[in-house]
């Protein structure tokens, strides 16, 4: 799941090097999406997940129209305030979500004991995964790509070349929440308990964006890798700290060091000699270029 959402973040943050913390938000929402259209309209799991998805990738079209015209930090912070007023609306709206008390969702599989119920849900996310990974593959060796990536290097000379760069952008992150969404509608129907505390957390956000950078964002199977490494430390750190909060400034205090001494991530380092699929390692002025073709 991690791996999934981690990758699917990449194809924002990889691409147009905009951080955003809140995607938390459209996990949060793909996931009550999905559990209020099973539990209130009584629709099959196998439509209401993708109906979800697509609504939240509508309301991301909205929010990105208006998030992207701010850059850096102002942008982190629209992220965050994102995740925070959706937080307040699911525990406001206790008629139809259940409030702070969260959500219950019935089991797609009632007929499996909880081993299977796992099995098959670690395959559904896999194929997440797998369509996320193809995603990401694909837009990198795609004029959108190079366009996304000619924002990452200079958005303003980007633009005066014909760059479309306000649509690119949210695109991406339209893109980008659709498998986030995804993910959260997966989980939902898995995990069978909602609780818009953890629904909407800002530590989901910095996983998925801890997970990117420790990999490698320019890499297609760095956000893989630092899932691997970051998912199975955190819940190690949690079972062996308890319900403390020691295990979230751990997290905090890795995102920093990983910002300060390893942007470019594991695969980074490893591939410089042996470069693997990853976004091309073009000249600023030659990505520039074939954008503007």
């Amino acid at each position: 799941m991690y791996a999934a959402m981690a990758t699917s973040w990449n194809l924002l943050g990889g691409f147009t090097g905009y951080v955003s913390l809140g995607h938390s938000a459209f996990f949060g929402l793909g996931a009550y999406g999905t559990g209020l259209l099973v539990t209130r309209l009584d629709v099959p799991w196998a439509l209401a997940l993708p109906v979800s998805a697509l609504l939240v990738t509508v309301f991301a079209v909205g929010v990105g129209v208006a998030a992207v015209r701010v850059r850096g930090a102002s942008f982190v912070i629209v992220s965050i305030a994102l995740v925070s007023m959706m937080n307040l609306v699911v525990q406001g709206w206790r008629s139809l979500t259940g409030g702070s008390t969260g959500l219950q969702v019935p089991s797609p599989f009632p007929d499996l004991h909880r081993g299977q119920t796992h099995m098959v849900f670690f395959h559904l996310f896999l194929v997440l995964l797998g369509l996320a990974l193809l995603s990401w593959w694909y837009v990198s060796r795609s004029r959108f790509g190079a366009g996304l990536r000619a924002i990452r290097e200079d958005e303003d000379k980007a633009e005066s070349l014909g760059v479309p760069t306000a649509a690119y952008k949210v695109a991406a992150f339209a893109l980008s929440a659709l498998f986030v969404a995804l993910a959260g509608g997966l989980y939902a129907l898995w995990f069978g308990s909602l609780d818009p505390i953890f629904m909407f957390s800002i530590l989901i956000g910095s996983y998925m964006v801890l997970m990117s950078l420790l990999g490698g964002v320019r890499h297609l199977y760095g956000p893989l890798l630092g899932a691997l490494i970051v998912a199975p430390a955190g819940e190690y750190f949690l079972i062996a700290l308890g319900e403390t909060q020691v295990h979230l400034a751990a997290t905090g205090v890795l995102l920093i060091l990983v910002v300060l001494f390893m942007p470019e991530g594991i695969l980074s380092r490893l591939t410089r000699r042996r470069p693997g699929p990853s976004i091309p390692e073009e000249s600023a002025g030659q990505r520039l270029e074939g954008a503007a073709r």
